[in-house]
């Protein structure tokens, strides 16, 4: 137990290695969800903080620029490299991405590129096919999972900064929920008019926002393998999912992703809302990133709406071939 309590402060400290966990250490270990039951449980502290404007924009706020950095850096960057950044950048980002509470970033990225690796198998770390609640819930609460996998994500080895927040995680979301409190607290003194308070900002600020945050994230994980329209034919069981896109600002077209996951865009057309794309492309024209990676041609010739596109013009085509041919004669 000692042990499992160290690990929760420094995730690198004597984790078993992944090659000699049997698939037992699958099963959930109860301990560990117990931080897990109380930020949940947390979430019940809007009924005695109450609320307020400033509380809620704030919840929203921090909301939409964690999920950015999930999934613009944790994603589409460390687990993909799907553009280029400076290092500055790259530690900002990583740094505010820490603060949601989804383990370290190496973590993160090297558990996601495994799932790439075997999608909806029994290596997948978050396979569908062991039902929703594993994928959505049970596969980071086990030994199995726990530790990071360091040779995957050997390329991101040698950034000390990126090391220690993968080590010292629990201690950056620590941090941010006392920081929080103590905003809170000043701004009750400073501008009482916004009438916060430091547990109201905690609690909406940090347990709610984090609460959805990270079940937003998670539903790309089992939702996005369920429901959904699929536009390319893939051996997994990933969706393009409209609703997941709007609350993850455009992870929710999986199965585009799962096609091809080498490019910055995942929503492959104009319609395809990919909110985290567009600010990405922003970022680009002030040089804060460069080297966004663009989808190849021939992944929309594939794809079953061009081909449906393709089906109608021949239909099209044929029809008034037929007419042209009728009035000839």
């Amino acid at each position: 137990m000692l042990n499992r309590v160290r690990q929760w402060i420094d995730s690198w400290s004597g984790p078993i290695p992944v090659q000699t966990i049997s698939s037992e250490s699958k099963q959930i270990q109860w301990l560990r969800i117990i931080p897990f039951i109380i930020l949940h449980l947390a979430c019940l502290g809007i009924f005695y903080v109450g609320v307020s404007g400033f509380a809620v924009i704030f919840m929203l706020l921090f909301y939409l620029i964690r999920m950015f950095s999930i999934t613009a850096f944790f994603h589409r960057y460390l687990s993909h490299k799907t553009f280029q950044t400076s290092r500055i950048v790259q530690f900002v980002f990583v740094l505010i991405g820490t603060m949601s509470a989804q383990r370290g970033p190496l973590w993160w990225a090297a558990h996601h590129r495994y799932h790439h690796r075997f999608t909806d198998t029994e290596h997948d770390p978050h396979s569908s096919t062991y039902g929703f609640w594993y994928s959505h819930l049970g596969w980071f609460l086990n030994d199995y999972n726990f530790a990071t996998r360091k040779e995957v994500v050997k390329d991101w080895l040698k950034y000390p900064e990126l090391v220690w927040l993968d080590r010292f995680s629990l201690i950056i979301v620590l941090l941010t929920a006392v920081s929080i409190y103590a905003l809170g607290e000043w701004l009750a003194i400073v501008y009482p008019s916004l009438a916060t308070s430091g547990l109201q900002l905690l609690v909406w600020g940090f347990v709610v926002s984090t609460v959805l945050l990270i079940h937003a994230t998670l539903c790309i994980n089992s939702l996005a393998h369920l429901y959904g329209s699929r536009d390319f034919e893939t051996e997994d069981q990933s969706r393009n999912n409209l609703f997941l896109s709007i609350i993850t600002l455009g992870e929710g077209w999986h199965n585009n992703h799962h096609y091809y996951a080498g490019s910055v865009r995942q929503g492959f057309y104009w319609w395809q809302i990919d909110i985290t794309y567009y600010v990405l492309r922003m970022m680009s024209w002030l040089g804060l990133v460069w080297g966004l990676k663009p989808i190849p041609t021939r992944v929309y010739e594939v794809s079953k709406i061009a081909q449906s596109a393709n089906k109608v013009n021949i239909l099209i085509k044929t029809k008034a071939d037929k007419s042209s041919t009728g009035e000839s004669s």
